[in-house]
């Protein structure tokens, strides 16, 4: 599996590059473009999920322990940001710019085999999502149970999200609705635990620059993976790229190739730096999280999964003609809502792995790559410009629904 991600990494990061030389000021419009902020907001609230809340405060320790020597080379706080922020973004630059530009010209995702095994994939990493929420449920919420031990009660809640995001699915309007609130209280729980720390100025500057030096001075030691655990998140960010670039690519809003690269590493890695060096504070210095700190994660994350599954669901149900105009409102929920769950139990036991989904989804990065070389290389070579039909109107997305 080491080779398998070792190569995928490698292939994504040279497709960037040719991307970004080859249609280097080509001014990318979706077809149903939103402003920058609103994209920004879309793109970083459907392409995380749940684990950035959950995983940190738990990762830290692991990272910082020195039986680990494989993370010795920088400090906890860079390793964490390095699973996360700012490289690994360039895979969403890649999958938004080939769907926006250039898959109108290919249509190899029209092909009826690529497109089962893309929607397969797809609903395989809605269900992971639901299940990493399941899993962690007992560690944020000590109170209910033995803190380590699935019970009842947090199947009721998992099913509950699914059936929110599920309805919230139904009507695109709502995506726009969802990313903003979602990053509005993000924003909000990093001011109140940073406040709730009594942090300061001073100690959020010197872990921000403690990740500064600590990442970018070792940014090449994260492009292939470090160890097996590594490895995951490798995997995991594979599974999500496909789906995250060909629903996001939709409302991109007219940036240049270079500018819509830059804005994909640099903006989201802002909050995410700001997250993680409040989150390593509680590291350094002990401070429990038990009761309204948990409580207020919980919800950040519910919404994010919420926001996440929102805009999978949306995009795989158009896939496959499964659409609210087609099943009903209520069928619609309910397909959706049992496909989603019994994958999510299916997960959480272990049957299924998100790095078998991401394995597939470097096979289909090869698969492609293949197909233009061979049938298509001429009209991509020949691409100028983004879809004439793709205009920039920003009121397009109140008509859709």
């Amino acid at each position: 599996m080491t080779a398998i991600i070792s190569f995928g990494v490698l292939l994504t990061l040279g497709l960037v590059a040719f991307c970004v030389i080859k249609w280097w000021n080509v001014k990318v419009v979706g077809v149903t473009p939103v402003p920058l902020f609103t994209f920004i907001a879309i793109l970083f609230t459907s392409g995380l999920d749940v684990g950035l809340i959950m995983f940190p405060l738990g990762e830290f320790p692991v990272y910082a322990d020195p039986e680990n020597a494989e993370y010795g080379f920088t400090n906890p706080l860079s390793i964490e940001f390095g699973f996360w922020g700012f490289l690994i973004w360039s895979f969403y630059f890649l999958t938004a710019f080939y769907f926006c530009v250039i898959e109108p010209r290919v249509k190899f995702f029209e092909i009826p085999v690529v497109r089962i095994i893309n929607n397969i994939v797809i609903i395989g990493t809605c269900a992971f999502t639901a299940s990493l929420f399941l899993v962690y449920l007992p560690f944020y919420i000590p109170e209910i149970g033995d803190g380590e031990t699935v019970v009842p009660v947090f199947y009721v809640i998992v099913f509950l999200t699914i059936v929110a995001a599920s309805y919230s699915s139904t009507d695109i309007k709502y995506v726009r609705i969802l990313s903003i609130t979602s990053s509005a209280v993000f924003a909000a729980l990093i001011i109140f635990m940073w406040l709730y720390a009594k942090m300061g100025f001073g100690g959020l500057l010197g872990n921000l620059g403690l990740l500064a030096e600590g990442y970018f001075g070792n940014i090449h030691r994260f492009a292939l993976p470090i160890n097996d655990y590594h490895e995951f998140y490798l995997f995991w960010w594979f599974a999500w790229s496909i789906m995250i670039g060909q629903f996001t690519a939709r409302f991109v809003g007219g940036l240049r190739t270079q500018t819509l690269l830059l804005a994909l590493l640099v903006i989201p890695s802002i909050p995410l730096a700001i997250w993680f060096s409040v989150l390593y504070f509680y590291h350094q210095n002990g401070i429990e999280t038990a009761g309204l700190v948990n409580m207020m994660m919980i919800i950040v994350g519910i919404s994010f999964v919420v926001n996440s599954l929102d805009s999978l669901i949306r995009l795989y149900s158009d896939n496959l003609s499964l659409t609210t105009a087609r099943l009903g409102r209520m069928g619609y929920i309910a397909l959706n809502v049992a496909l989603l769950f019994g994958l999510t139990l299916a997960f959480q036991s272990q049957w299924l792995q998100i790095q078998w989904v991401g394995a597939v989804v470097v096979g289909i990065y090869v698969a492609c790559c293949a197909y233009i070389l061979l049938r298509k290389r001429r009209a991509v070579l020949e691409i100028k410009a983004a879809p004439e039909e793709n205009t920039l109107d920003f009121s397009k997305i109140e008509t859709v629904h």
